[in-house]
């Protein structure tokens, strides 16, 4: 199996078993005939805090689910395939980030969904391809901006049952972490060295990627739903 072709397949894992939890969690409430709203969060109660971890999880329904469901899917598996040394960190700090501000500063209503996730990662990729000059990041997040119809209005608070707090809480995250992370992520070929060229074709590194093998440094319903 060639380098490419291994890489792609390792940066379906976690994607596909996240798509796979919140569906299951999903057609448990539908089967049982139970809501899980209540793992959602809610602002400064706390109780709400165990939201910051499973409201991604819980949908209001399967329109809701299922309009998030693609675009968390692909912009999941992009993090890992393009920013693989630093993407659990980027999964986990836009997740923590996104919930936390939203239990902070949200609206008083549960707030569940993934959406936050979704313009997390949207704004990251987006973002570091502007940091990075990468055009094929940023026509990356365009196609899913563009896909994922009204993504960019989703950042206000036009309807009152959408969490446009998340929305708008986890593009800021994207963004603070795609500085962060500037360092990281695919480079332009010509950007490459002679070295680092011969490395990367032979699937030794990654482009962007410190050479492991050196010696580097580098360290009541009120329902909040995030739909896009």
């Amino acid at each position: 199996m060639n380098t490419e072709k291994k890489k792609f397949i390792t940066s379906l894992y976690f994607p596909a078993g996240l798509l796979v939890t919140i569906w299951l969690i999903k057609l448990t409430e539908i089967v049982f005939g139970i809501n899980f709203i209540y793992l959602g969060i809610y602002p400064l109660e706390i109780s709400g805090l165990t939201g910051i971890i499973f409201a991604p999880l819980v949908h209001a329904s399967l329109a809701h689910l299922a309009a998030n469901s693609g675009p968390l899917f692909f912009l999941s598996i992009a993090v890992f395939y393009f920013y693989r040394p630093v993407a659990w960190k980027v999964i986990f700090f836009i997740w923590i980030f996104t919930g936390l501000w939203v239990w902070v500063g949200a609206r008083e209503a549960y707030h569940i969904g993934a959406s936050g996730l979704v313009y997390g990662y949207a704004s990251f990729i987006f973002f570091s391809g502007i940091i990075r000059s990468s055009r094929e990041l940023m026509a990356l997040s365009l196609i899913v901006v563009f896909l994922y119809g009204g993504m960019v209005w989703g950042i206000f608070p036009i309807k009152e049952t959408v969490s446009w707090e998340s929305h708008l809480l986890g593009a800021f995250a994207g963004l603070l972490l795609s500085f962060y992370f500037r360092e990281y992520g695919p480079k332009r070929k010509k950007e490459l060295t002679d070295d680092e060229t011969e490395l990367y074709e032979n699937g030794e590194t990654e482009p962007g990627e410190p050479d492991l093998n050196e010696n580097y440094n580098h360290e009541g319903n009120n329902t909040a739903e995030e739909k896009g």
